[in-house]
């Protein structure tokens, strides 16, 4: 396969992990890459290979040789620099969430589509064997009929500066850590009788941040009778990123569904007896950035494309409404 010509826009921390060491391990090319700050673009390009650095984002879109852009800015901006890369006709492999709202995901599906364009939201977690395994352990009926999900998505405070803090750019811990729990979610609805919907949620806001969500617990019902909770916070004394499924003749628990490079366990008990599995460390972000190539250059198809990302969306603003807070404001499109 004739390797990805990808596009970065900005020098953001996560970039290093999802798309610099992916890059790496599967012979995609970085090509060019944009920052706000052009001192921090040349660093970023010389320390991991990047082969050019540009003068702006708008350039990056511009440059006939890159294909696919890869967008790990700040929240707010993810919708607009998405739908600006969809019209320069670039493949799109977008942080999540794919935008603030769900009116504006819809936006970008819908552009994407017109366009002809492969669009991925990066839940990495879903293309790990981790993730697989505790969708096929329920799939077998190995655990009987799936009746609760509890996940917990908690990180430590990120410094009070931080753009995840900011309202304007749509941050908050749902938008950050929270979405993942709100996405496996979605995915156990193929068990549950269909997508769930929010019953009930409650939240605090980050002191001096009005508006913004340090940690929200939400609450989930499935069409099928299960139910789910989610523990979302962006304010805990340690990361927690656990996900536990509960049918009604045994359990699969997994101990970093995330970030599974850092742990892999799987506990599946059933009988009253325990089990552990290992899928593996390798990490999920070469599993996603494989399965995005596939989609540009085989026409593969994308689970987490425009479609997903909208129902994703969704239930994120039904669980800020619930939890008391208004949507994330957009931010303006680039013209």
């Amino acid at each position: 396969m004739e390797p990805l010509r990808i596009g970065v826009l900005g020098a953001a921390r996560i970039a290093v992990n999802a798309i610099v060491a992916p890059a790496q391990l599967t012979g995609a090319r970085l090509v060019a890459v944009a920052a706000r700050d052009r001192g921090r673009a040349d660093a970023f390009a010389a320390e991991h290979g990047v082969e050019r650095v540009l003068g702006s984002y708008a350039d990056v879109l511009a440059d006939p040789e890159v294909e696919a852009i890869y967008n790990p800015l700040a929240n707010g901006l993810h919708g607009p620099w998405n739908l600006a890369a969809i019209a320069a006709g670039k493949h799109v492999l977008t942080e999540k969430p794919s935008a603030s709202d769900a009116g504006e995901a819809r936006e970008v599906r819908d552009a994407a589509a017109a366009a002809g364009v492969v669009f991925m939201e990066a839940f990495h977690y879903l293309y790990h064997p981790v993730a697989q395994r505790l969708l096929d352990v329920v799939r077998s009926g190995e655990i009987g009929e799936l009746r609760h999900v509890e996940v917990h998505m908690e990180i430590p405070p990120p410094p009070d500066g931080d753009l995840r803090w900011s309202l304007p750019l749509a941050g908050g811990g749902l938008m950050d850590v929270g979405c993942y729990g709100v996405h496996l979610h979605r995915m156990l609805g193929e068990f549950a009788g269909g997508e769930p919907r929010v019953t009930g949620a409650e939240g605090r806001e980050r002191a001096g941040h009005p508006g913004v969500d340090e940690w929200v617990r939400a609450e989930f019902a499935f069409p099928g009778g299960a139910t789910g909770v989610l523990h979302s916070s962006m304010a805990a004394d340690e990361v927690r990123m656990t996900a536990r499924l509960v049918g009604d003749s045994g359990e699969v628990h997994a101990a970093n569904f995330v970030l599974p490079h850092r742990d892999d366990r799987i506990r599946i008990t059933t009988g009253g007896v325990e089990r552990e599995e290992r899928p593996g460390m390798r990490p999920s972000y070469a599993y996603q950035l494989e399965a995005f190539a596939a989609a540009v250059r085989d026409g593969a198809p994308v689970p987490t494309g425009g479609d997903d990302a909208v129902a994703t969306a969704e239930l994120l603003d039904d669980c800020y409404r619930a939890a008391g807070f208004e949507l994330r404001p957009r931010t303006a499109p680039i013209v």
